[in-house]
């Protein structure tokens, strides 16, 4: 995986995969490359780029393999696609990416809606897939997002044991980290904190990523709460494009703009210009003509004389 420069949060940006499967639109391939290179050049070090998934439920997702292909040229940037199943997992290590994620449902009902299978098979799917990947492409990375960890619109309520449980599952399978996904817009910041402490007492260092969404109004404040538990890597999509197909009412994720102002006003270093991010906004409007772009930074602008860090708690 490439070599990463000092930050003090990761953020992931997962526009060109989850904000493009959630639009009906399909953006051209070389708007994608254009898209993911402005974001690169803004300095985000991690893209999840597409997902390898059938071209007949994703259209948006063809020409994944190409993606990875022109975005793993980029030096030093960490090139990660979705894969639900051992069969996306062979194309995308193939392909040549550096990190997968599989999205393994806490609810039963999402995970039957989202890949067809129950949570145990999802870690049995984890299980082959970390076999096939120490055969293949030892040094690719795997990942596993607990999805609905916070509730889901299908079941309601998610007890936390089971998503504990389930992410320890995950590790045991091989899965090298693992994060937790509010896939339905259902968390707060008390849950966030409490579920995340557990996951870190639980995994240690193979706690991951938080994937939070906009739904209901609260998208940063959890990220912060997930800060202040531990977390140091966030998933964010430009424009907050985005949101589950499979999930009722699952619309937008936390928008990557909004939440790189935040960290940075707060003192703590993304490795991301403000200013070329918002630019790379341009690029996904040219792909995306007449899709509604959000965030609340690209509309007031930077406060004036602000600065990366000047704002330090």
């Amino acid at each position: 995986m490439p070599s990463q420069p000092r930050f003090d949060v990761l953020i992931s940006e997962v526009g060109p995969r989850d904000g493009l499967q959630s639009v009906s639109s399909i953006m051209g391939t070389a708007h994608k490359c254009a898209w993911i290179d402005a974001l690169a050049a803004a300095g985000l070090q991690e893209i999840e780029v597409g997902s390898f998934v059938s071209p007949k439920l994703l259209p948006q997702m063809a020409d994944t393999a190409q993606i990875v292909s022109h975005a793993a040229a980029r030096p030093g940037l960490t090139v990660m696609a979705l894969v639900p199943n051992l069969k996306g997992a062979e194309a995308a290590l193939r392909a040549g990416v550096h990190k997968i994620t599989l999205p393994v449902s806490a609810s039963p009902a999402h995970s039957m809606a989202n890949v067809r299978r129950t949570p145990a098979q999802m870690v049995g799917e984890v299980r082959a897939i970390a076999a096939l990947r120490d055969a293949i492409a030892p040094r690719v990375h795997i990942e596993a997002g607990i999805s609905t960890a916070f509730g889901c619109t299908l079941q309601g309520l998610v007890p936390e044991d089971e998503v504990i449980a389930l992410a320890a599952s995950c590790v045991a399978a091989g899965a090298d980290e693992v994060g937790l996904s509010d896939t339905t817009g259902m968390a707060n910041p008390a849950q966030v904190r409490r579920l995340f402490t557990q996951l870190r007492a639980e995994l240690g260092e193979q706690a991951g990523a938080a994937h939070m969404h906009n739904t209901r109004g609260l998208g940063l404040a959890n990220c912060l709460a997930a800060y202040e538990a531990g977390v140091r890597t966030f998933d964010a999509s430009l424009a907050g494009l985005g949101g589950c197909p499979y999930a009722p009412g699952a619309s937008g994720n936390v928008v990557t703009e909004d939440l790189v102002f935040m960290f940075e006003a707060m003192g703590i270093r993304t490795g991301v210009d403000l200013e070329r991010l918002v630019a790379a906004r341009q690029a996904l409007a040219a792909g995306l003509p007449g899709e509604e772009l959000y965030g609340m930074l690209p509309l007031a602008g930077l406060p004036k004389g602000f600065k990366p860090h000047n704002y330090a708690a």
